[in-house]
């Protein structure tokens, strides 16, 4: 997304806590409706511009900065599947802009390493997922809720993208029915019900596009899954040009 600097001040509406705060601009052109990050208390917290003035006079000491807007934009051809569309477009809604919908952008300083035991199970039959039947069932409420917001598959290079108190990204294996390398990085010391729930979402997914659109899958070896509703608050609310194909 390019956007030319405009200097601004601009109400952001946190939804998360029900509060609007104004932040200081001056690295994009902010629209009413834009998504954004700001430093301060709010960090980390995804917000909606709800208000811009260009005519202003201000101590900058007494105001916290936007520093990132996010690129909302969805492009392509999309189909329905349950509970979320799919496209097999790679173009389309990348995992590398799908978390900006839900965490800021990384500290470029900041590292991280994965682990993993090496457990492998098989999709269609979770009962090799070894997971307390507690956490299975919290699991599963978070898969009826529809809290996979999203889930891609490239090749054998699964993802996806759960939210609870935060949202958490899974990464895993999957190659002829077959799961591997299953993590999350709520950093449990064991197998967690953001996992759970993206498997149960994969398993479905999989499951409608192999009854509909097994040609089109096949062509790329690819898909994203994503939560109707997310693609509806993102991509298409209070947006004021575009198009919409049924």
């Amino acid at each position: 997304m390019t956007n030319t600097p405009k200097k601004s001040v601009v109400q952001v509406h946190f939804d998360k806590h029900n509060v609007t705060l104004a932040y200081y601009n001056d690295q994009f052109d902010l629209q009413v409706g834009d998504m954004v990050y700001v430093e301060g208390r709010m960090s980390g917290l995804l917000g909606r511009v709800t208000e811009v003035s260009y005519s202003f006079k201000i101590k900058l000491s007494d105001y916290k900065k936007v520093i990132s807007l996010v690129d909302t934009s969805a492009k392509g051809q999309f189909f329905m599947a349950g509970s979320h569309f799919v496209t097999f477009d790679r173009e389309a809604l990348p995992k590398s802009k799908a978390i900006t919908w839900f965490k800021s952008p990384e500290n470029d300083e900041e590292e991280f390493v994965t682990g993993s035991e090496g457990e492998t199970f098989t999709l269609d039959n979770l009962k090799g997922f070894v997971i307390s039947p507690e956490i299975a069932e919290r699991g599963h409420e978070y898969y009826v809720g529809c809290k996979v917001r999203y889930l891609c598959l490239d090749g054998n290079k699964g993802y996806a993208i759960v939210e609870g108190t935060r949202a958490y990204e899974v990464d895993f294996e999957y190659q002829d029915g077959e799961i591997s390398g299953l993590v999350c990085d709520c950093f449990c010391g064991y197998n967690c019900k953001h996992e759970f729930a993206a498997m149960l979402q994969l398993r479905e997914t999989l499951r409608l596009i192999t009854k509909h659109y097994e040609n089109e899958y096949k062509q790329n070896d690819y898909f994203v899954a994503i939560a109707k509703g997310t693609l509806f608050l993102f991509a298409i609310y209070e947006k004021e040009t575009g198009t919409l194909a049924l």
